[in-house]
C-alpha cells in the first residue's frame, strides 16, 4: 500500500537533521495521500528525497513524530518488538532493573510512550495519538521479555492523564490494561523500601530518575541535620536517614505525599529520625531563616519552574531565590543538593542562576559533583527535551 507523504518546505527540517525526533506543523509544504491522524507517513524534503517514517497528527504542533530514518524500515509489530527489546537491553546493562524506566519515549525511538517498571508492575503513559494504537503491542512485547527472563508481570496500569494528551486530540485516561491488581506496590531502591501508589501518585507514582542522585546525597548525610524540600513521598529524606543522618525533616505541600512519606519512614524503621511536615516550601524557607535554623545538608528537588519556554525568565528568578534562601540555612561547610527538572533551563542558564544565588546569599560554592538523570532516562543527542535533569552537589562556605 502506498504511504501518505509529508513534504517539507525548502530549508525546513533543520532540527530533525540535527538529530531531533519531530517534524513541526509549520515545516510542512503538503500532506498527500488518503491519510488519517495517527497513521504512518513518509517524510520527504522539498526535493522529494526520503527523510523518515513517522506518525502523523494534524491536531498537534508536532506534526510528525519520527519512528525511523531508515528508508527500508517496515513499521509493523516486529518493528515495535525490536525497539522494546533494545530498550530493555540498555536498562539491563546500565541500571538496577528491579524498578526502572523501561521506555523513555523519543530517547528510545518510541515517541510519546513512557513505561516504568515497579517491581512486577508496569505503568504506561501514552502521549501520542499515533503511538496510542501500538501501546498494547509494546506492553505485550515487554511482558513476554520479562516472562522469558523469569520475572513475570503481575499487571499493567495506564497513567495517560498528562495534559499534553489534549494537545494530541485525545482525552486523558487512567485505568487497568488487563486484570486488576493492588495498585499500592512495594519496591526497594538503594536499600530503601517504598510503597508506590501507581494509581494516585504523581505522574507514574515515583520519580525513578533521581535514583543514583539520592545515593550520592546519602554519602554526605552521616551524622547530619538534613532538610529535604519538595520531598514528595520522602525518597531523599529516607536515603539520608538510612545513611545515618541524626535528624531529617522532609517538607512537601501535598498532604497525600507527606502521609505516604510517613508510611515509608515507618516501613524502614526510620520514623524516630525522619519526620515530615506539610507546608509550602516557598513560604517555609524564609521563616526558617528568620528563626536562625541551620542544617548540615539541604536538598532542593522542586517541580519544574519552567514548563514552557516563555516561562524561563520567571523560572530563573524562582530558582535564584529558593537557592539563596536554602544557602542561608546551611552551616559553614555544609552541603547543598539542588536541581532543575525543566529541559528549558539548560545547563548554562541553571549554572549561572545558582552562581547568582550564591552571590545574593554571600556564600562561596565548592562544586562536589554535577549529575543528571539516571541512565534509564537516556539523553538522545539532538532531542533537547530528553535532557532535562541537571543536578548539583555543592559544599557551601561562608565568605571570609
Amino acid at each position: 500500500m502506498q504511504r501518505a507523504v509529508v513534504t517539507l518546505k525548502m530549508g525546513e527540517g533543520r532540527a530533525f537533521k540535527a538529530g531531533g525526533a519531530w517534524i513541526y506543523d509549520n515545516e510542512a509544504q503538503a500532506i498527500e495521500g488518503d491519510v488519517l491522524d495517527g497513521d504512518i507517513v513518509e517524510v520527504r524534503d522539498f526535493k522529494g528525497n526520503f527523510m523518515a517514517w513517522g506518525v502523523l497528527n494534524r491536531n498537534s504542533k508536532l506534526l510528525v513524530r519520527v519512528l525511523s530514518r531508515r528508508r527500508n524500515a517496515v513499521i509493523d509489530e516486529a518493528f515495535f518488538r525490536a525497539r522494546v527489546k533494545a530498550a530493555w537491553e540498555l536498562r539491563k546493562r546500565t541500571v538496577d532493573t528491579s524498578s526502572c524506566r523501561v521506555i523513555f519515549g523519543e530517547a528510545d525511538f518510541l515517541p510519546g510512550i513512557v513505561v516504568d517498571k515497579f517491581a512486577n508492575v508496569l505503568v504506561i503513559q501514552s502521549l501520542s495519538l499515533g503511538m496510542d494504537r501500538y501501546k498494547q503491542v509494546i506492553v505485550d512485547a515487554l511482558k513476554q521479555l520479562l516472562k522469558e527472563e523469569g520475572t513475570p508481570v503481575l499487571g499493567v496500569y495506564e497513567r495517560s492523564d498528562a495534559k499534553v494528551r489534549t494537545l494530541e486530540g485525545m482525552q486523558p485516561y487512567c485505568g487497568f490494561l488487563g486484570e486488576e491488581f493492588d495498585t499500592k506496590v512495594l519496591i526497594e531502591e538503594n536499600g530503601v523500601k517504598y510503597f508506590v501508589d501507581v494509581a494516585e501518585g504523581q505522574k507514574t507514582g515515583f520519580f525513578l530518575d533521581q535514583k543514583y542522585n539520592r545515593a550520592a546525597v546519602a554519602r554526605l548525610c552521616k551524622g547530619a541535620r538534613v532538610l529535604d524540600c519538595f520531598t514528595h513521598t520522602g525518597s531523599f529524606a529516607l536515603n539520608a536517614g538510612r545513611a545515618g543522618a541524626r535528624e531529617v525533616l522532609g517538607i512537601d505541600a501535598s498532604e497525600l505525599a507527606t502521609a505516604q512519606a510517613r508510611e515509608n519512614a515507618k516501613l524502614n524503621g526510620l520514623e524516630d529520625r525522619v519526620r515530615f511536615e506539610t507546608a509550602d516550601v516557598l513560604d517555609l524557607l524564609p521563616k526558617l531563616v528568620a528563626q536562625g535554623e541551620k542544617y548540615d545538608v539541604v536538598i532542593l528537588d522542586p517541580p519544574a519552574f519552567a514548563k514552557y519556554r516563555h516561562a524561563v525568565k520567571n523560572a530563573i528568578r524562582g530558582y535564584r531565590d529558593i537557592n539563596a534562601r536554602a544557602m542561608r540555612l546551611i552551616s559553614d561547610g555544609g552541603y547543598l543538593a539542588t536541581c532543575t527538572c525543566s529541559h528549558f533551563m539548560d545547563y548554562e542558564t541553571f549554572s549561572k542562576t545558582i552562581h547568582q544565588a550564591a552571590q545574593v546569599a554571600y556564600k562561596r560554592l565548592q562544586q562536589v559533583e554535577f549529575r543528571q538523570q539516571a541512565p534509564d532516562h537516556p539523553v538522545l543527542w539532538g532531542a533537547e527535551d530528553s535532557y532535562y535533569l541537571k543536578f548539583y552537589l555543592f559544599r557551601v562556605c561562608d565568605e571570609a
